[in-house]
């Protein structure tokens, strides 16, 4: 009861999206998943089509129903504590005590985002402090908007922002991080910098009001960026030799392959595209690869 042709570690957006793939060629799949996904303060996810605006919980308790739907695929509730190669392929451990085998591993695990220690950000993460203009801008348009950011990615969230809201203000400790050309480009566009330290992000329930200053001072916004580091949810890819890439994420091929053999990943942990269409297609793909290796096996 315990063996399986695939486990898929994870079970939000990628994870259900392979297990579809799999359960549609009617491959004895289990999703194990602790049920904390990245975006679960995010009150509304957008950019997927017939899903725009719906949150992130809806969509997911849809694609659980559906998925679950095939006789073939079996959830089951748990963090994965630990994976070890064995002669039938890996066995996974739960923290609640549940032991598993199967002859190929999905690792759709996602990131988790490392946020600064400044009071109030993560209340407001996700809400009104944002990551990404495409998942996030079309909301906040035309709001006086902060960008929390330094140097590179400071420059890129402006450029992408400024066709969105003309009211930018990039707040940073250290101004020397931008090259000559970049504060050029800043300051032909009208965008301000603000060269201070953040203390707090002042809101109401999420909802971003002023930024406070180290200081003492404060300024109103209404909706703020930020580029935050990341790190994978688990080192249990790299225990069992998956290489990462220079960014951090799991290293795989246009087939989503990783480095080790039997061994998928396809999400957030695999790359900087993070959406629920992105992660939703890496998890299509996934699924359709196991099953051609599978075929390939056997027939």
């Amino acid at each position: 009861m315990n063996q399986f042709e695939v486990i898929i570690v994870g079970g939000s957006y990628a994870g259900l999206s392979a297990a579809m793939s799999l359960g549609r060629s009617l491959r004895k799949t289990l999703i194990i998943d602790s049920g904390k996904p990245c975006n679960r303060q995010t009150p509304h996810s957008h950019n997927f089509l017939t899903q725009d605006g719906s949150t992130p919980k809806e969509i997911s308790n849809i694609a659980k129903k559906q998925v679950l739907k095939y006789n073939s695929i079996t959830y089951h509730e748990g963090l994965v504590i630990d994976a070890t190669p064995v002669k039938e392929g890996f066995e996974i451990t739960t923290s609640n005590g549940g032991i598993f085998i199967a002859k190929k591993l999905v690792f759709a695990t996602g990131v988790k985002d490392k946020l600064p220690n400044i009071k109030g950000f993560d209340q407001c993460w996700g809400i009104s402090v944002v990551h990404c203009p495409y998942c996030h801008g079309y909301e906040i348009r035309a709001k006086n908007t902060a960008i929390i950011a330094n140097g590179d990615k400071a420059i890129h969230l402006a450029s992408l922002v400024h066709n969105l809201t003309q009211q930018i203000t990039i707040i940073t400790p250290d101004t020397t991080l931008f090259n000559k050309e970049q504060l050029e480009k800043l300051n032909n566009n009208n965008i301000n910098i603000i060269e201070k330290e953040i203390t707090e992000i002042i809101h109401k329930e999420g909802h971003l009001t002023h930024i406070k200053f180290n200081d003492g001072s404060k300024k109103a916004f209404e909706a703020a960026y930020a580029a935050v580091p990341f790190e994978q949810n688990t080192e249990l890819p790299q225990k069992l030799g998956c290489k990462l890439t220079e960014t951090g994420h799991i290293e795989v091929d246009f087939m989503q392959k990783t480095t080790q053999k039997n061994i998928f990943a396809c999400g957030d942990s695999t790359t900087m595209m993070r959406s629920v269409a992105n992660a939703v297609y890496g998890g299509n793909i996934t699924g359709a690869v196991i099953n051609k290796e599978f075929v390939e096996e056997s027939f």
